[in-house]
């Protein structure tokens, strides 16, 4: 599942529907904060309550859209807001300066409500623009959460309007100009949205509702309008007709003096817009209901809408006129074009729904979207709920045999696949961040389940290497995931994240996008002064990263562009994190120091560019004071914002704005009316900053001077000048780039991150393989192991050690050569179009279609359009590729059926059989088929295939040597294949072996990962003896077994059977004595190694086959069973051991071979003791397969 960072657009939003399905949804994103769409959803009356964030007369939350009541409080004590009552007789000693607050007389009936609900991170985020009263009789926690504890010694200023203005106090002293408004004869009204207009306007547009819960509509509304930031409304009913009541509210995020209202649907559908901030408005009928609104990114007047019958709408002119665009739209999954990436500004991106999980990847012109100017980019149909376009990346999903495959478009060029470690085996991926040209992705691997792996891509987004494993990770409401990662603002390369560690939760924090990762360190001493003892890695900060969904309210943790190197949390310190003990921390040197501000979670704002920052104590009772800092943190002072307590639930502040207004929305009970109240708070400062005013900062990494390549020099503001920031000061002082060491690199695809921090490759990956680039130029770039973190910007020495180097392409044979179709299907519709891909070194291809016609190209490097052929009649045609230049040839054969799609299907096979016996080959499918099924087999070079309609066949090999056997399975025209290729010797001998438990641990039990293994043991096996002689085979089920086959040597004439047995058994009891001394091992991964042991001696075919068994023989054959009885518990209760063939006594039918694959259930089923069979079942048993009715034991056990 891809997921969507949105960012706030205006103050006026709504939550947008999310789901867990693969792709995401940005319902908001904004051109002018780093995003280029804002997409406003309408919610539908009937789910208002959960997905809209509410102002409740009755003191509702507001956190992810839940709607909640609180018990009602009656005006209390003015001075009573959770914060300690000091007075400025304080400095003289007469009052307690760390007086704790009262008891709350209200206590918060639900005690789970002190956990905020956690936000969104790699899904796009909920956003509201509601607020909501429900009715009286539902009970549950406040927004701003009541957070008991004690405060360090403040100064204290009060100022609150006209009261602060008669003081009497010099205007050098900071003070707050406050003004309150009430909506008169809305009190009913239970729902508000508001929104400031457009940058420094002074314009606030707020709507109330009535919304009636039994009736499931909006029975009344109200549109009031203030032209003086707030400090009076004036109600614009008559503007827009007394009887029309309104749902929602949108405004244009490029002209925000446009303004579009929509009318509830249940009295009449229509728009009604405004081109001057809501001074005026045309009212215009529509014949749809709009449930959600996208506006193009640069174009004020071009709106998409998509209405509740999934149809997609466009307007040209901002809603006067609507054309259809397209039906059966995916809702949320269509897209404007991005201004530099596609050709035309109108184009759409869509994604259309086909059939229950198969839709299609549409892109058109928004008024000329018909089905002859529609493009369908992706080859073949995509998952539902998968496609997002996102900055220069389009992301889609396509799920075949129950594993998903995801593609990504970099720069609107063709779909790629992209590329995981082998092994990584993703069940689930969501898409984290697209900054800098660069995707972040949340990857669940095959053997996690409540935790997910950083992934980190190159520029286009195809290669990904892992950062991070284990991040926390949880559900919302809507079955949304939230991921415990956080990217700080205004520092390059800086990150934060909670990681699960032996079922602890730990918080991370990287300077170099994901290098190195370490844990916070805690403040030295506590917010009253007292020493903290707590000492890394045994103790440490950690901290909640979830931000805020909701603008009204500031998130758990905040940081800013335009003040580098703040940020603010909560938290707590000790060995994990938890939800309990916690406080508000603070860090003003980018996270090297903290320090603890208060004891009580509070909700904390950035004001003036970030020179100053507001705090408001979580609490459900009333408040009438705020705190305010103007030096980081280090002082905070407190003043009065309300002349009777307020039950706050939201504050709203322009962003970016010089007006220096906030606004407080709330009530002073519940029977009051909506209370609006503007903050200037500009007395704060007495003058604007000059050049003096400011200091220098060295960004650094503990005592590390160079992050991300370079030393950076920030300005800042001194701590405690009470002047205001200029928005154009520069706060980059001066940077200087480093020289490049290995941790500005991350380790490129296909190689592992060692603990002396040195990459090297991975255990799959091959790094010696010829790049394609090869094919079409002299020289190619060879990968070093390390690729440059981007935006890295240190500078490598004379001769360049990480970057990669530029190669000659030395001459070569073909190899590698691959057929298969442009869909990867092994079947097609008769009189279609197939086209045929292939990939080789540059040379001389022949193309035999199979139905009599070839084809043949010359010095052709890569097919990458294709060969297209038609097959005019149905059949299964041979279709084969042979490659030739100077060096030698290679070949390839594709088995093509014409009229059928494909399923799976896996061939188990021997891996060495004997010559002229018999074998059986078995097919087992899956999933498990009920329908008939036919079998081909194919056999090296043979023009027809036999046919079965069992998964068995017998089959004998004639001559020694390899012999390729492939299986195709066809149902319901549905065709798949698997193929192994099988040595045939005349006396060959094998050993079973066994791995350190560590290797189960990381068997995804899948063909390629067995494969890669025994490619790797043979290695291991093979120093000073023949390669070419030793063959390894691992199979499938858990625990991981393997068999070693080892060959005669292939000069040893064929009648000297006396010698080559005797120089086989030298050869085994070497390798038994070498596997006995645990002298086998090889490295899986980092810091994981894998010793290879020999469980048993097999009775391969070492001694004439038609003698029978010597004594001696027959003692090793006790031996085997005795040694293996536990293993054969296993087999017999279908963990059998893969190269037996064993018939059930009763029915004489094969008992199939089970396949594990990624997601499966490991349940067992529990068996009992009296079911297990003796010692002498066992060898009667074993006597009886290796007979298989014959007259004679034979000598081979390697008998399908």
């Amino acid at each position: 599942m891809f997921g969507i960072w949105s960012l706030w657009c205006s103050l006026a939003f709504v939550f947008s529907h999310l789901d867990h399905k693969f792709g995401a949804r940005g319902e908001i994103s904004c051109p002018a904060l780093k995003r280029r769409h804002e997409r406003l959803q309408v919610m539908p009356p009937e789910t208002t309550g959960v997905k809209g964030s509410v102002v409740n007369n009755n003191r509702t939350e507001l956190l992810n859209g839940l709607t909640v009541e609180y018990p009602i409080v009656d005006d209390g004590d003015p001075n009573s807001d959770g914060a300690p009552q000091q007075d400025l007789a304080r400095e003289s000693g007469m009052e307690d300066p760390f007086a704790q607050i009262s008891a709350n007389p209200y206590p918060n009936p639900d005690p789970k409500s002190k956990r905020r609900k956690r936000t969104i991170r790699s899904v796009a985020r909920r956003h509201a623009e509601v607020f909501e009263r429900i009715p009286v009789g539902q009970a549950g926690p406040s927004l701003l959460e009541t957070a008991q504890g004690v405060y360090s010694s403040r100064a204290e200023y009060r100022r609150s309007g006209e009261e602060g203005k008669g003081s009497g106090q010099r205007q050098t002293e900071p003070y707050l100009d406050t003004s309150t408004f009430a909506l008169a004869g809305d009190s009913a009204h239970n729902q508000a949205m508001v929104h400031w207009s457009g940058h420094n306007s002074s314009v606030i547009l707020i709507l109330t509702k009535l919304y009636d819960f039994n009736l499931g509509a909006v029975t009344e509304s109200s549109l009031w309008r203030s032209v003086n930031y707030g400090s009076t409304y004036t109600k614009m009913n008559d503007k827009i007709r007394s009887r029309t009541v309104l749902s929602y509210l949108y405004v244009c995020p490029t002209n925000k003096r446009k303004i579009m209202l929509l009318s509830d649907p249940e009295m009449e559908s229509a728009v009604l817009i405004s081109s001057d901030e809501g001074a005026s408005f045309e009212k215009h009928p529509i014949n749809f209901y709009i449930q959600s609104l996208l506006f193009h990114p640069a174009q004020e007047n071009w709106i998409l809408a998509f209405s509740h019958d999934s149809k997609l709408y466009s307007s040209m002119d901002f809603g006067r006129k609507w054309l259809l665009v397209h039906d059966n739209v995916m809702p949320g999954r269509f897209y404007w074009a991005a201004v530099g990436l596609d050709k035309d500004q109108d184009v759409v991106h869509i994604e259309t729904r086909i059939a229950k999980s198969r839709a299609q990847y549409v892109r058109c012109r928004a008024q000329r979207c018909t089905e002859a100017n529609r493009q369908y980019l992706f080859p073949g149909y995509v998952d539902t709920n998968s496609l997002v376009v996102q900055d220069e990346y389009v992301f889609t999903q396509v799920t075949k045999s129950g594993r998903a495959s995801y593609y990504v478009s970099y720069m609107r060029e063709p779909f790629k696949q992209m590329q995981l470690p082998k092994y990584c085996l993703p069940k689930d991926m969501h898409i984290i961040s697209t900054d800098e040209k660069q995707v972040f992705a949340a990857v669940q691997e095959w053997n996690q389940n409540h935790t997910y792996s950083l992934y980190i891509s190159d520029s286009p987004g195809v290669y990904f290497t892992l950062s991070l494993e284990n991040l926390r990770t949880s559900r919302g409401p809507a079955g949304n995931l939230l991921v415990d990662f956080y990217k700080v603002e205004g520092i390059h390369g800086m990150y934060l994240t909670n990681k699960l560690i032996d079922n602890r939760v730990k918080t991370f924090i990287t300077y170099d996008k994901g290098q190195t990762w370490a844990l916070l360190p805690a403040p030295t001493t506590d917010v009253l002064g007292n020493n903290l003892h707590c000492v890394l890695p045994f103790c440490s900060l950690h901290l909640h990263l979830e931000m805020s969904e909701n603008p009204y309210t500031s998130g758990r943790i905040s940081s800013k562009d335009s003040v580098p190197g703040i940020v603010i949390a909560t938290g707590n310190i000790g060995t994990e994190l938890s939800s309990t003990n916690l406080g508000m921390f603070i860090t003003s040197d980018a996270a090297n120091t903290w320090r603890q501000i208060f004891e009580e979670e509070h909700s904390v704002w950035f004001l003036d560019n970030g020179g100053a920052l507001l705090a408001v104590l979580h609490s459900n009772t009333p408040l009438r004071h705020l705190w305010i800092s103007l030096d980081e943190g280090k002082k905070w002072t407190r003043h009065s914002f309300s002349l009777a307590p307020l039950y706050v639930d939201g504050v709203m502040m322009e962003p970016e704005a010089e007006n220096h207004i906030i606004t407080f929305f709330g009530h002073f009970s519940h029977r009051s009316e909506w209370q609006l109240i503007k903050i200037d708070y500009k007395g704060i400062f007495s003058r604007r900053c000059m050049d003096g005013d400011y200091q220098t900062w060295h960004l650094h990494n503990k005592a590390e001077p160079c992050v991300m390549g370079e030393k950076q020099v920030y300005m800042k503001r001194r701590p405690g000048n009470r002047c205001m920031l200029t928005q154009d000061y520069s706060r980059i002082y001066s940077s200087e780039p480093c020289p490049c060491r290995s941790y500005d690199f991350e380790c490129d695809y296909g190689f592992d991150r060692q603990s002396d921090g040195k990459c090297s490759p991975a255990f799959w990956f091959n790094p010696n393989t010829t790049t394609k680039s090869c094919s079409t130029s002299q020289s190619f770039l060879n990968s070093t192991g390390y690729r440059k973190v981007l935006s890295n910007n240190c500078k490598e020495g004379g001769r360049s050690v990480f970057s990669p180097r530029r190669q000659a392409c030395q001459p070569s044979p073909p190899r590698g050569l691959r057929l298969s179709t442009s869909q990867g299907e092994l079947a097609a519709p008769a009189g279609t179009n197939v086209t045929f891909l292939g990939d080789s070194q540059k040379t001389h291809i022949q193309l035999h279609f199979g139905d009599g016609i070839k084809i043949t190209y010359s010095n052709l490097s890569r097919t990458s359009d294709g060969i297209k052929h038609v097959y005019s009649a149905t059949g299964i045609y041979r279709v084969t590729a042979l490659a030739e230049n100077s060096q030698g040839s290679d070949s390839s054969t594709l088995f093509l059926h014409i009229t059928s799609p494909v399923e799976r299907v896996h061939l188990s096979a021997p891996m060495v059989v004997s010559r002229q016996r018999e074998v059986n080959l078995t097919a087992v499918v899956w999933p498990s088929h009920s329908r008939t099924l036919t079998f081909f087999w194919w056999f090296d070079n043979s023009s027809e295939p036999r046919i079965t309609l069992e998964g068995t066949v017998s089959h004998t090999f004639q001559s020694e040597g390899t012999s390729k056997v492939t299986v195709q399975l066809s149902s319901g025209g549905v065709v798949i294949q698997d193929s192994k290729r099988i040595t045939v010797k005349e006396l060959f001998k094998s050993l079973l072996l066994s791995f350190s438990p560590a290797l189960d641990d990381h068997n995804p039990d899948i063909g390629e990962w067995r494969a890669d293994v025994g490619r790797v043991v043979r290695r291991a096996l093979a120093s000073g003896f023949p390669a070419d002689r030793l063959l390894v085979s691992l199979y499938p089920g858990l625990p991981t077994v393997g068999e070693l086959f080892i060959l005669p040597d292939t000069h040893t004439q064929s009648e000297h059977k006396k010698s080559t047995q005797e120089a086989l058994e030298r050869v085994s009891d070497t390798f038994i004595n070498v596997l006995n001394q645990g002298l086998i091992q090889f490295e899986l991964k980092p810091e994981v190694r894998i010793i290879v042991y020999m469980t048993q001696q097999t009775l391969a075919p070492h001694v004439d086959p038609g003698s029978i068994h010597s004594g001696p023989a027959l003692l090793m054959l006790l031996s085997v069973v005795s040694v293996g009885l536990a293993a054969f518990f296993i087999y017999k209760f279908k963990r059998k051991i893969p190269w037996i063939h064993v018939q059930a006594e009763d029915s004489q039918e094969k008992d199939p071979e089970v396949i594990s694959t990624v997601g499966q259930n490991d349940s067992m089923s529990k068996v009992k003791l009296s079911e297990f069979p003796s010692q002498k079942d066992l060898l009667e048993k074993e006597l009886e397969i290796r007979s298989r009715g014959r007259s004679e034991l034979t000598n081979s056990v390697n008998i399908w």
